[in-house]
């Protein structure tokens, strides 16, 4: 038997890109364990219908629910923007935290001048949740929402930089950051888990007059609050371990995954599960 503190932070995305977010949380709370499910049988949530996508989040929080965790974090962007209202009434009680909240929040503070551009998949910029959350907290602002699905791709193939990269990036970004600087965006916020593979190249098209917010970063520091709040921060000294379930192909899983986390990253580290 663990104590209530020592259970795991439960951690779901519809594929590896939530590594990142992982990664986030491993650096900035070492004692916590962490369990994270990918749902790689069922992605890309990002093209997926509003209800689609809260049956699919609340089958994926179920799962970790079941194996004890004390707070679930939602890494899935499109999650985050249409299922979060949902997974709190479903379970109630669980700390529940989504990526779109803290990285608005970080975007309000980082925009000089409230020109906040946010790119994601096509399923979270038809929710409108990020233009939403950001005018509630700085009312005023300008948001530009771009869906930039091709990222994704590239994010998973490892294709970060390079002449492909680049040219993909620039048809994205262009018309967005383009014309007086008093015009277009000064905050690229990055929604879609996948994108901060991608942040050095961003960085290096629109110069350091453009701030760019990562949520996952933004997120790990959100869970560190909620935990202290709530009280359910692992005790100091306490080695934190990490779980990494799947609902397909471990090998792939792990083959895609090397792209997005420093640490070594095998199929048979990787569990197979069935949300049916």
């Amino acid at each position: 038997m663990i104590s209530p503190n020592e259970r795991p932070i439960g951690v779901f995305d519809s594929g590896v890109g939530g590594l990142t977010v992982v990664k986030a949380l491993r650096e900035r709370l070492p004692a916590e364990s962490l369990l994270y499910l990918g749902d790689t049988a069922r992605l890309p949530y990002g093209t997926k219908s509003a209800a689609t996508v809260s049956a699919y989040a609340a089958e994926a929080a179920g799962a970790l629910v079941r194996q004890g965790i004390k707070a679930l974090v939602v890494a899935d962007n499109t999650s985050s923007a249409h299922a979060i209202d949902h997974l709190r009434a479903t379970f109630p009680g669980l700390p529940v935290i989504g990526v779109v909240e803290p990285g608005c929040a970080a975007a309000s503070h980082a925009s000089a001048r409230g020109r906040i551009v946010v790119i994601a998949t096509e399923s979270t910029v038809q929710a409108g949740t990020y233009p939403r959350t950001i005018l509630h907290l700085r009312p005023g602002a300008t948001v530009v929402s771009k869906a930039c699905p091709l990222f994704v791709a590239l994010a998973e193939e490892g294709l970060v930089e390079g002449t492909l990269a680049e040219m993909i990036a620039r048809h994205y970004l262009d018309p967005l950051f383009s014309g007086p600087a008093e015009r277009h965006g000064d905050c690229l916020l990055l929604g879609c888990t996948h994108f901060p593979l991608l942040a050095p190249l961003f960085a290096r098209l629109l110069g350091p007059e453009v701030a760019i917010v990562d949520s996952a970063t933004t997120t790990a520091h959100a869970v560190e609050d909620l935990l202290e709040n709530r009280r359910l921060a692992a005790p100091a000294g306490h080695a934190g371990t990490l779980r990494t379930l799947a609902t397909d192909d471990p090998e792939r899983f792990a083959r895609v995954a090397r792209a997005f986390v420093p640490w070594e990253m095998t199929a048979d580290m990787v569990e197979r599960v069935d949300l049916g």
